[in-house]
């Protein structure tokens, strides 16, 4: 047979349980059409590559990203940094830097909230800075703002304005007044208000371009992207410039898309729109079958729905729906052919989907599909670990957050938190996958910036370390000073690689497709200099493959 590519002597990964390693491959008309020993090579004629015995594995899936998110913070000012041991310290700042930077309709900072020491930041603070113009200043885990008069003026938002989601997504009040903090979705539009106006296509094209850059230098040749809540509008005008770039021949990653739900009252227009999404992306790479949810917030401003309350508050968060809703959505989308995919960080999300699978798998029985992920997974409840592969549903988790991604000791913050025991059990991957469930891994990031932290080979690294240190290679600021808790929870290589292709394809329903070195499927591989298997796996973070192929196409 006449073929495209004949590789040989290089040690193969497949990822393919029934043929874990090989040392040869034959790719043909974009699919590998031969995967073994050597010998059976004979049948084959066609350019041949020696590999020399380097390292080669399946295209890397990023199971849970952000690219039309990133694609937005591509073009929206988020602020200038504030690093200042206290709020007086931070409020100094910036009324220096308002004083000093005159005339501006609005001013943007961006601050770390365990900075302040447990005080906290209300609209007068800023409105006694700022008096004459719009003020925001953004929590580093975007998941929460502070603004002055001028900027919830702007937006209508009174006394009056109701919370998009009670305990959830809301308007901090006190005495019944606005304090000017806005939590989750609640807080998203004083960040990207302009954006709509102001994002050109050309803007969108420029971006999602780098990204896609970003994807061929690191191997990643599939992800699943995750949304932009509250921006449905903007997540589509970005989808309709991948779909051209697929048309054109110029998109060389899978994409499998969303649409977000962040209210429950939007339950039935959601339902439409991703039935409408399904049929407008439909490219060869670009997909969207799949309705993505926020069913709480994150830790550290407490909006994560726990079963057991907050050590230090006594609160509980709450999920934004429960488990018969989830079920009654879970039987309209299986009716549609559709997927669920949600946002859990606490214990108390992710029972609400596990609860909502069960009801559902029991009424529908032998007719039941969906293909049900719990994105993120940061703290569970003993009595829910063997549900997920009971259930089948798929646990996704951001490997690096392992190594705690807050600087210095996390154990501190979180035992703060969660008490010390609760903060000692997180992130319990290794549990999980030991149970049988299908673990996958992701970036889960939302800044382009040098793409450092969307590196699946950073994942890796932490993902068997728990340790984000000073040899690591990482965009951020923070670093832990010891591994985070506990060791029993440290994957190894191989778990990690399965986690980053076939589980993942998996996850995406491509596993016929993508996700391994088999007979049949698409070719997407990566050639490597480093042995992945025998690597030491501090220092993988640095990683790069020398080639990547992505449907037998080299770049």
């Amino acid at each position: 047979m006449k073929a495209d590519l004949i590789i040989k002597n290089a040690k193969i990964f497949t990822a393919d349980k029934a043929n874990p390693m090989a040392c040869a491959l034959v790719v043909k008309d974009g699919k590998f059409v031969y995967v073994g020993d050597e010998a059976g090579l004979s049948g084959y004629e066609g350019e041949v590559k020696d590999m020399g015995g380097k390292f080669i594995m399946p295209g890397l899936i990023d199971s849970h990203v952000h690219v039309t998110t990133g694609t937005a913070f591509e073009y929206t000012d988020l602020g200038v940094l504030v690093l200042c041991p206290s709020k007086q310290e931070s409020l100094d700042f910036m009324a220096d830097y308002i004083q000093k930077n005159p005339g501006l309709k609005r001013y943007r900072f961006a601050l770390e909230k365990s900075a302040l020491k447990g005080d906290n930041i209300v609209k007068e603070d800023l409105d006694a800075i700022c008096p004459d113009a719009e003020l925001v200043v953004l929590e580093i885990g975007c998941h929460s703002t502070w603004v002055n008069s001028k900027l919830l003026a702007a937006h209508g938002i009174t006394d009056e304005t109701p919370a998009p989601v009670p305990e959830l997504a809301f308007y901090v009040r006190k005495d019944g007044h606005l304090t000017g903090e806005a939590f989750e979705t609640a807080c998203w539009p004083f960040l990207f208000d302009e954006l709509r106006q102001n994002l050109t296509d050309e803007q969108i094209r420029t971006a999602v371009c780098r990204w896609i850059e970003f994807c061929k230098e690191y191997g990643v040749t599939a992800v699943f992207d995750s949304g932009f809540p509250e921006h449905n509008d903007i997540h589509e005008r970005i989808y309709a410039q991948l779909r051209d770039l697929d048309r054109q021949g110029k998109l060389p990653v899978y994409i499998d898309g969303c649409y977000v739900l962040t209210q429950p009252r939007k339950v039935k227009e959601a339902l439409e729109e991703v039935k409408r999404f399904n049929r407008e992306f439909n490219t060869d790479h670009l997909k969207v079958h799949t309705l993505k949810i926020f069913m709480d917030g994150t830790m550290k401003i407490e909006t994560a729905a726990m079963v057991t309350p907050y050590a230090d508050s006594g609160v509980l968060g709450a999920p934004a729906f429960n488990g018969e809703q989830v079920a009654g959505l879970l039987k309209e989308l299986n009716e549609a052919g559709l997927d669920l995919h949600v946002h859990t960080v606490g214990e108390a999300a992710s029972r609400v989907v596990l609860d909502g699978v069960e009801i559902a798998r029991k009424e529908l029985g032998d007719q039941y599909r969906v293909k049900v992920t719990c994105a993120h997974l940061w703290i569970q409840d003993d009595a829910d670990l063997e549900r997920f592969a009971k259930l089948g549903v798929t646990a996704n988790f951001t490997p690096w957050w392992h190594g705690g991604n807050i600087g210095g000791n996390p154990i501190d913050l979180y035992t703060a938190l969660l008490g010390e025991k609760r903060a000692r059990s997180m992130y319990r991957c290794k549990t999980l996958w030991d149970s049988g469930a299908v673990v996958t891994w992701s970036s889960d990031e939302v800044f382009y910036g040098d793409f450092k932290n969307w590196s699946p080979f950073l994942g890796m690294e932490v993902g068997m370390t728990r340790w984000i240190n000073e040899n690591t290679r990482f965009d951020e600021l923070a670093r832990t000073i010891a591994p985070f808790p506990s060791e029993s929870e440290r994957m190894n290589i191989e778990e990690m690689l399965l986690g980053y292709t076939i589980n993942g394809a998996k996850q995406l329903g491509i596993e016929a497709r993508k996700g391994s070195i088999t007979v049949g499927k698409d070719a997407d591989f990566l050639v490597l200099h480093n042995d992945l298997l025998t690597a030491n796996p501090a220092g993988l973070s640095f990683i790069k493959p020398e080639e990547i192929y992505f449907c037998g196409k080299a770049y």
